[in-house]
């Protein structure tokens, strides 16, 4: 067995659906050779069965028992099983081809939509492009396993040819030219099948973006009274796929009917014209058995023919479709011909926009009245676009990046001090951009869970064991996780996470973004879902993980900015004021009365979660609470590190 899919489906030209499946065959030539040569053997052998058969009657005729007839019997079964054999390794290599084109059109528009970002579904239906990958992929396919049977049929007809002239020539003219003539009549319906198949498709896929948009919506629906506008609207999308499929039928139908008609008058003419020339002995009896079997075979590669022109017409519908989708502008595809030189480790990332530097090996925390205002000067330090702040369950959130946590919004409106953050010399746009998501990695607020073992989940770009994963999940507080799915890091999550809570979910994109390893962490309130308790416990656990790293977090938390390096406050855009948080959370100036603002106001939002703590009410309990949250966070470190 050959592994499939291939690791790398390729690049395809979309200049057009024959350039599209002519690239397809080259990538591969191979297979598609070798399924070739095997399908020219069986038929040729198939088509010389006749011959051989003829002989061997005309010999006993002839001869009788004799050495010539047992001799003929002998060939008859050497080509019978040259047959077997063909067929058997044939139709492997069919399949095989036929895979390998469909995994790799597959292969082709997932890989380039997870780059897209919301480009594809601004331009095109979520429904039109699952049709893509579960339709029109599958018809690439069949163009491959169907080529290698059509030249077998084309090869044996040319044989069959040069026999049936050495024999007669009436009767062979009447074989070469009739069968051409009869493909000939079946071609004439291609333009009207391909045009009502393409027709079916449009109507399909409509029916599934309908489909897909209903059920999603469907507790919007409810709320509002509405399931039954919509069914109505899917009962008559339906209604028009049903009456485009009996179209594509009804064409369809002749196509089949012509099949068998026209073979088996092809076949009546020549046994005809055969039978006369046998009375009037101008071919022996044996050349008559051996016409007919011509005949009788040659209505195979007639039938492959005719396939055949139903498969390419619904690949050359699917490669549209295919080409349709590939054409969708990627994001990062503005990157310059000629990237910049890559700054080198330790260089300090500055955001000219708002002043703020990114020291190298320091954790830096940005802190903003406007959680917003922080939220989108992160997203510029990792080249993203303005966030969009959905609720866990946003569907429109894109996953771009390597390590799963990157969101791509690179449609939305631009930020306009996107091109104004430096890294070392060089603009961050000037900068590959497979570079920047390699060395800057962003987690958002509300990341993003897919279905697979837990253990990939964590791990998205490979090459971490065991004890880095079970590591990573301690910093992030996320033991209980490990116990919420069953089988621990072998165990399974569901679609989006949803047998997670809110903060596990959270704790385990923390994760996922520390095992990354990247250069640049930036973490946009990677606690805002926790309590207060475990929050400590995660800003002790980070500080340790990522000392010497370089670390940008958004957060307003006193319990996380007691331990950072640098506190950074941002407002009107601008980085107004920078020092540690109890520099700042003690200053009696203006900054400091701003600062002291924004801390409580976020204590605030965790009273309810320590029980007989008072309210932060202004600097003092802000700073007081924080130390008393240390403490209580180094000695359940301890009790933890003693227990292991």
């Amino acid at each position: 067995m050959r592994p499939l899919p291939q690791p790398d489906p390729g690049r395809p030209p979309l200049t057009g659906p024959w350039r599209l499946m002519l690239w397809q065959g080259r990538r591969q030539l191979g297979v598609l050779a070798g399924a070739t040569a095997v399908a020219v053997v069986g038929n040729v052998a198939a088509a010389l069965l006749p011959w051989q058969l003829g002989r061997v009657v005309d010999d006993g005729l002839d001869d009788g028992l004799g050495a010539a007839l047992w001799l003929g019997c002998l060939g008859v079964f050497a080509l019978g099983m040259v047959q077997v054999g063909t067929n058997v390794w044939g139709h492997r290599l069919d399949v095989e081809n036929w895979l390998r084109a469909a995994f790799a059109s597959s292969q082709q528009v997932g890989h380039h939509v997870t780059r897209t970002g919301d480009a594809v579904t601004d331009e095109l239906p979520t429904g039109e492009v699952v049709a893509t990958v579960a339709s029109d992929a599958l018809r690439m396919g069949e163009v491959y396993a169907i080529l290698p049977r059509l030249v077998g049929g084309i090869a044996a007809y040319l044989v069959l040819g040069a026999v049936l002239l050495s024999t007669s020539v009436p009767l062979g003219l009447l074989v070469l030219l009739g069968l051409p003539v009869v493909v000939a009549v079946l071609s004439l319906l291609v333009r009207p099948l391909q045009r009502r198949q393409a027709e079916q498709r449009e109507a399909t896929g409509r029916l599934t973006t309908l489909g897909a948009d209903t059920v999603s919506g469907l507790r919007i629906l409810r709320g509002i009274g509405g399931e039954d506008v919509f069914s109505g609207r899917y009962r008559a999308q339906s209604q028009q796929v049903r009456a485009a499929g009996v179209r594509v039928s009804q064409t369809q139908s002749l196509l089949d009917a012509l099949q068998t008609l026209l073979p088996g008058l092809f076949l009546a003419v020549v046994v005809w014209a055969g039978a006369r020339l046998a009375i009037s002995g101008d071919i022996t009896p044996g050349q008559l058995v051996a016409f007919y079997g011509f005949a009788a075979f040659l209505t195979q590669p007639l039938w492959t023919a005719s396939e055949a022109i139903r498969v390419v017409t619904r690949a050359v519908v699917g490669a549209r479709k295919i080409i349709r989708v590939l054409s969708v502008r990627v994001a990062g595809s503005d990157d310059p011909a000629a990237p910049a030189p890559s700054p080198a480790a330790g260089e300090p990332l500055v955001d000219e926009g708002s002043g703020l530097v990114v020291r190298p090996g320091r954790i830096t925390a940005l802190v903003s009245a406007d959680p917003d205002e922080t939220a989108r000067l992160a997203l510029r330090l990792g080249r993203l676009g303005p966030a969009r702040h959905g609720g866990a369950d946003d569907e429109d959130l894109d996953d771009s990046g390597q390590d799963g946590t990157l969101v791509d919004a690179r449609e939305a409106a631009p930020d306009p001090g996107l091109s104004r953050v430096r890294w070392g010399r060089a603009l961050l746009t000037e900068l590959g951009l497979a570079e920047v998501r390699d060395r800057v990695v962003v987690a958002e607020s509300t990341p993003h869970l897919f279905t697979g073992l837990l253990a990939d989940e964590l791990d998205v770009r490979g090459g971490a064991d065991r004890e880095a994963l079970l590591e990573a999940m301690r910093v992030a507080d996320a033991g209980d996780v490990l116990d919420s799915v069953p089988g621990g890091l072998d165990g399974e999550v569901e679609e989006k996470g949803r047998s997670l809570s809110g903060g596990q979910r959270q704790r385990v994109a923390l994760a996922r973004a520390l095992l990354t390893g990247a250069e640049v962490l930036v973490l946009i309130e990677p606690t805002s879902a926790v309590d207060a308790h475990t929050e400590a416990r995660i800003a002790r656990r980070l500080a340790d993980a990522r000392r010497g790293a370089t670390t940008v977090v958004v957060t307003a938390s006193p319990l996380v900015l007691d331990v950072v390096d640098e506190v950074a406050l941002v407002a009107g855009g601008r980085v107004v004021a920078t020092g540690t948080h109890r520099d700042l959370v003690t200053a009696r100036d203006a900054t400091g009365a701003a600062y002291r603002s924004v801390v409580s106001r976020a204590e605030d939002e965790h009273a309810d979660a320590r029980a007989g703590t008072p309210a932060a009410d202004g600097a003092t309990p802000a700073a007081a609470t924080t130390t008393t949250t240390t403490a209580t966070t180094d000695e359940e470190d301890r009790r933890e590190a003693a227990r292991r």
